[in-house]
């Protein structure tokens, strides 16, 4: 007996549609490794579709009182809760996620980071207006870039989606969002909540739009001649890419990439309390995070007692289904990410030990133990390069200086913690580490008023917050004369 695969399809100007070719995907439950749905291969044709639509929307939307914008936003945060179950349902079916973290943990950031700039779009304020030049007054405007491209990641779709589509609406822009096509289901559902507000509010539907799709889609987006921004989160190669591709007619870009978080464990240190939340913020969906803590460096003097507490932490972490509600995380997202994090593994140098996991769990779905690694040198590949799974590595160091240049020492520079009960110690850290973001004695909290972007090849802009929302604006100068 086979069952039927559900059917998703593109949403473009409050319309589902198919690919215009007919193409389609299999979509996998990670959890299980059987297709469950299918999704359009958008190509050329649903592309112009879907920009065309959002440009006709632009001038409408962007023209809104910021009010009337705050408005919808609060509206789609309120549908948002009243279907939450069903935005859980489609999450875990897209990513194998734990249902009740997936309620607890996703669910009510994403409401209130809506919320968050619903409150921000009546903030779209200029500086107020003053005489730089003996009778002339200036004055600067602040103002959306117009249609925004967008592709979301396979990690979170659902609350990146909401990190994309939220501050470009509230700033007056038009989207077109692509999810990965590993993970489509929510962000079409997210379509079918957002067009219902529009619809109810007498908004134009092309203010939002998604498209289904592969690689190939996503370039065809950001070398569309229509959107004046392009906006990704994924890998360092994906961001590449886009940011080539962006060039060809000068999109402005805003990119958000991989990381390789440090995590400086000093001497000081309660041992107990860092150990329990470094192991879950390195562990929480499956590592799948740029900022996931997995890659720690412990000072010489604990190293073997701290080494020790992590595996046998490593050990007492559970993976499993998503209706398992004793499981921190849930499977890999897709099979190549699973030979990812394995081939990592198998290719260990000799002088690195396995302290926990190391291995696959069960033969069904993309599941992998929670893993331990020590006696790693800093050049090593699994130190330099990011793993994206359940892999927290260990290495040692004797002084401040040497912790610095260890941390700073990787091409990523998204996020990083520092573990410590002397202040002017973690002062002098968070000043010294080349990071976005530096936390002290925590790791992976986030909130929708502070920003959240990195340096070097993590890429540039800003999500959540004032900056993020910024970043889809432009700036203009009016001069007048006063004679």
């Amino acid at each position: 007996m086979t069952t039927e695969l559900r059917r998703l399809r593109n949403y473009i100007d409050g319309a589902f549609r198919d690919a215009a070719d007919g193409r389609t995907t299999e979509v996998v439950n990670p959890a299980t490794g059987e297709p469950y749905a299918t999704a359009p291969l958008s190509g050329a044709a649903d592309v112009d579709a879907a920009m065309a639509a959002a440009e006709a929307a632009f001038p409408a939307w962007r023209d809104l009182v910021p009010g009337e914008r705050q408005k919808a936003l609060l509206k789609i945060a309120d549908a948002f809760e009243a279907r939450a179950e069903e935005l859980i349902a489609a999450e875990s079916e897209n990513t194998g996620k734990p249902i009740g973290l997936t309620r607890d943990e996703e669910i009510p950031p994403m409401i209130d980071q809506i919320r968050f700039f619903a409150g921000a779009a009546r903030m779209l304020e200029g500086r107020s207006a003053g005489e730089y030049m003996e009778g002339l007054t200036s004055i600067i405007r602040r103002e959306p870039v117009g249609v925004c491209a967008q592709v979301a990641p396979w990690n979170y779709p659902m609350m990146m989606a909401v990190w994309k589509f939220a501050p470009a609406l509230a700033a007056g822009n038009t989207v077109v969002i692509k999810p990965s096509d590993t993970t489509p289901a929510s962000t079409v559902l997210i379509a079918e909540i957002i067009g219902g507000v529009l619809a109810e509010l007498g908004h134009p539907q092309g203010v939002f739009n998604v498209i289904c799709g592969d690689r190939e889609t996503g370039r065809l987006m950001v070398e569309h001649s229509v959107p004046a921004m392009a906006s990704i989160t994924g890998s360092v190669r994906a961001g590449k890419q886009v940011a080539e591709s962006a060039s060809k007619d000068v999109k402005r870009v805003h990119l958000e990439l991989g990381g390789k978080a440090p995590v400086v464990v000093f001497e000081d240190t309660d041992i107990p309390k860092a150990v329990e939340d470094i192991s879950v913020a390195g562990f929480f969906n499956a590592g799948q995070d740029c900022t996931a803590a997995t890659r720690v460096l412990v000072h010489e003097s604990i190293h073997d007692e701290f080494v020790s507490a992590l595996a046998k932490a490593a050990a007492e972490t559970k993976t499993g289904a998503p209706d398992d509600e004793d499981v921190l995380y849930g499977p890999l997202n897709n099979a190549n990410q699973l030979a990812q994090v394995t081939g990592f593994i198998d290719r260990l140098p000799a002088h690195a030990k396995v302290e926990a996991g190391g291995h696959r769990v069960g033969d069904k779905g993309f599941f992998y133990a929670p893993t331990v690694v020590s006696g790693l040198k800093q050049d090593d590949e699994i130190i330099q390069n990011e793993v994206f799974g359940p892999v927290i590595t260990v290495q040692t160091f004797s002084e401040e200086a040497q912790a610095i240049s260890y941390a700073n020492g990787v091409e990523y520079a998204l996020a990083s913690s520092v573990w410590t009960k002397d202040h002017a110690r973690a002062m002098r850290m968070s000043k010294a580490l080349d990071f976005g973001c530096v936390w002290i004695n925590t790791h992976i909290p986030l909130v929708a008023e502070m920003p959240h972007g990195g340096f070097k090849k993590s890429g540039y802009g800003k999500d959540l917050s004032a900056y993020g929302f910024e970043d889809y604006t432009r700036i203009k100068h009016v001069m007048t004369s006063l004679g």
